[in-house]
């Protein structure tokens, strides 16, 4: 394994690759990957390498583009040549795989993004990367919980009340703290990407946009449905809302492999 390349390996059969959201730690994913597992060789990567000893140390900006290559490179080392693989990402991780299937679609069967923030390809785009904008800045003048609150009225479509006050986080804090690594380095950058409409449509055999069954009527859920109608790509709800991978994992699980095969490849049976 690279130095710089961070991924665990589990499980039997054909190539999973996941790309968790938010700042790329795979915490609250282990219910999914155990189903999983029976039926695929997941292989879950962590950008930041935050869940592999680098938690605390400094981070800087990201690019959507710096994550899609890095899942590039994990798919060199674990793909036998003339292979390919399945890839899911949900939130931060759907934008990152959006973008792999744009750039490196050659070793791709299937690609699932669910509920990725790529809101600039709304008519409301400009207003609603916006609005993301504003978390950030929540974040940096009150801190997490002000911000989350910021967050969560924006997804779903509501003004936000008065936020309660709060004080920044320290450096230290903020580097020790995942969500927070997410709303100071991973969420303007990430959100401001658009996809590339042109290499999605002809990829669109390869790819499904996916939502919760609870974000009905809320920006994310919009956003997935709109992207689908863009790009002639499949649409499919998931069980719960934005974290139904930890909210339903076999129900989640299920599906995604039943998505998944469907779009590309032979049938693979799961059991629980």
């Amino acid at each position: 394994m690279a130095e710089d390349l961070h991924y665990d390996v589990r499980g039997k059969g054909p190539v999973l690759l996941i790309v968790p959201g938010g700042a790329g730690h795979p915490m609250g994913f282990a219910p999914l990957t155990d189903v999983l597992a029976d039926r695929f060789t997941v292989v879950t990567y962590d950008p930041l390498g935050l869940a592999h000893g680098r938690l605390g140390e400094p981070v800087g900006d990201q690019r959507v583009e710096e994550w899609s290559d890095g899942a590039s490179r994990v798919l060199d080392e674990v793909l036998a040549e003339g292979e390919s693989a399945y890839v899911f990402g949900t939130s931060s991780g759907g934008i990152a795989v959006l973008d792999l299937l744009a750039r490196h679609p050659e070793r791709l069967r299937h690609v699932v993004a669910h509920e990725a923030p790529c809101v600039g390809v709304l008519p409301d785009g400009t207003r609603q990367q916006a609005m993301f904008r504003e978390v950030y800045d929540t974040y940096r003048a009150t801190g997490l919980q002000a911000a989350g609150l910021r967050l969560g009225a924006g997804l779903a479509g509501r003004e936000p009340q008065e936020s309660p006050s709060g004080q920044p986080l320290s450096r230290a804090e903020e580097l020790g703290t995942p969500m927070a690594l997410f709303l100071a380095h991973v969420l303007r950058q990430f959100t401001s990407y658009v996809p590339d409409l042109t290499a999605l449509t002809a990829s669109a055999a390869r790819l499904t946009l996916a939502a919760g069954s609870d974000s009905r009527g809320q920006l994310l859920h919009r956003t997935a449905q709109f992207l689908a109608e863009q790009s002639g790509s499949s649409f499919v709800e998931f069980p719960g809302g934005h974290v139904g991978v930890a909210e339903h994992p076999v129900a989640f699980a299920e599906l995604l492999a039943e998505t998944l095969v469907a779009g590309g490849g032979t049938p693979v049976p799961l059991t629980t």
